[in-house]
């Protein structure tokens, strides 16, 4: 482990943690006020301290660390929410993350943290017309001069740098499909070094060690695959995904690489990508074209015939690719095989065999989320805690407390009895969902890091 340290403010996932731990960087502790990622940090990462609110933290008091991370609240900043800006409710925590560093650069002199990377949509770059981004930058520039002020532009670029005499802030939009996960997640990715002119090299001209990460001249395609604990029982089949239109009910593709995951996941409206579940392929071979002969071979096969531009029809020969499956009363579905459909029985007026030349999909699961992000597997297991001591139990209270002042705003508060049914039991689809589409793609983080990392040990 290096000498380095970090700090992880709006830690959800506990992704910039896991990626510090990546990078050989010592992650000392992190702050979040959502109890689902709290339970999962907590479990993978106990060394971690939990500080909980932001708002309640005081620079002066917690562990100075050589690097703060912050992807501060962006719905209020996000091209699709309402464009609040930074005096919107969430995004305004943007300054509680700057008056933590100022305080702690006060406390240590100037020298830490030394370094900090701020993550967040690239909405951020047009909301206000541009002007949330210069007070973005205008703000971490006084971090270490305050009487700076960052001019307006009339359009931010992707990347930047600015230099001053003896600090040095970057930022440069990330996506994720160039660094190992099927997923299109673009990401302003800033970096401050306030001792120093490394930023520009830390983001432009580092190569990530640790992390086999593309140039971004190659797009990751494949999907999820290889996964010891998946869900489906194909668990080495290449999935399709589908990108999912929730107001008018359509979807398209397959597309290459997935949607980007929101903070809206698993909430409802139709915001979860789609994929395709395992289907073997069947050709339909016909005795004359463009008619509906019932002298016909049907045979196992593991590509699709050429489509034709006549359109796609299975009992026409056109296209020539069916899936058959038979049903049953009880929803048992079995593949035809052998060149033979299933016997046909007498209840097949209710559920006659079926032909099925169209996709059938369904959406994400929680560990396809989580695999879309670049985390391992057992990221989210063994969550549980079947009998909790009086201060295990006492720190849920204050994390549950915390969690419906600030959030929820219920009147009544989380019963003692009620926290230990949900210890033994934290899991939810939904809790799942908006962490990961609130959380980070692991790849880009261990790539800024590990750079920080190669930069502080070798620069």
């Amino acid at each position: 482990m290096s000498d380095l340290t970090l700090g992880s403010l709006f830690s959800g996932s506990g992704g910039f943690e896991l990626g510090a731990l990546i990078s050989n960087i010592t992650p000392i502790w992190n702050s979040e006020i959502e109890p689902f990622p709290i339970r999962v940090t907590t479990k993978r990462l106990p060394n971690v301290k939990h500080l909980g609110d932001i708002t309640k933290i005081k620079g002066i008091e917690i562990e100075p660390v050589d690097i703060i991370t912050f992807g501060s609240p962006c719905q209020d900043l996000s091209i699709a929410g309402k464009r609040n800006g930074l005096d919107g409710t969430r995004s305004s925590l943007f300054y509680e993350a700057i008056r933590i560093i100022k305080e702690m650069r006060n406390k240590t002199n100037g020298e830490k943290p030394r370094y900090i990377v701020w993550e967040n949509v690239p909405g951020a770059f047009s909301s206000n017309k541009g002007e949330d981004f210069r007070c973005v930058l205008e703000e971490i520039c006084k971090v270490k001069k305050e009487d700076i002020f960052i001019p307006k532009s009339t359009k931010w670029q992707n990347a930047g740098t600015i230099m001053g005499r003896d600090y040095s802030i970057s930022w440069r939009v990330l996506d994720a499909r160039y660094f190992g996960v099927p997923q299109r997640r673009r990401r302003i990715f800033l970096v401050a070094d306030f001792n120093g002119q490394s930023s520009e090299q830390i983001l432009f001209k580092q190569e990530s060690k640790s992390w086999n990460t593309s140039k971004g001249k190659k797009v990751w395609k494949k999907a999820t695959r290889d996964f010891r604990k998946s869900t489906d029982k194909h668990i080495n089949d290449t999935k399709l995904v589908f990108e999912n239109h929730g107001q008018d009910t359509r979807y398209t593709g397959p597309i290459g690489v997935s949607t980007t995951l929101g903070a809206n996941l698993g909430s409802g409206g139709g915001n979860t990508p789609f994929v395709v579940e395992d289907k073997s392929i069947f050709d339909i071979r016909l005795t004359s074209d463009n008619t509906k002969n019932v002298r016909a071979n049907i045979y196992k096969t593991d590509t699709s015939r050429a489509l034709d531009t006549n359109g796609n029809n299975p009992n026409a020969n056109q296209g020539g690719v069916a899936v058959c499956y038979s049903t049953s009363k009880s929803s048992f579905h079995t593949i035809a095989e052998k060149e033979l459909v299933n016997t046909l029985v007498a209840t097949d007026y209710k559920d006659p065999p079926l032909v099925n030349d169209n996709y059938i999909v369904r959406r994400l699961t929680p560990l396809e989320c989580l695999r879309l992000q670049g985390f391992p597997d057992y990221w989210c297991d063994d969550l549980e805690t079947e009998n909790p001591t009086y201060k295990e139990i006492k720190f849920w209270r204050e994390v549950f407390e915390t969690h419906r002042k600030v959030v929820t705003k219920s009147k009544r508060p989380k019963t003692d009895k009620q926290i230990i049914k949900w210890l033994k039991n934290p899991y939810s689809d939904s809790a799942m969902y908006k962490m990961w589409g609130n959380g980070v793609a692991l790849p880009c983080v261990v790539f800024v890091l590990n750079s920080i990392k190669n930069f502080n040990n070798n620069g």
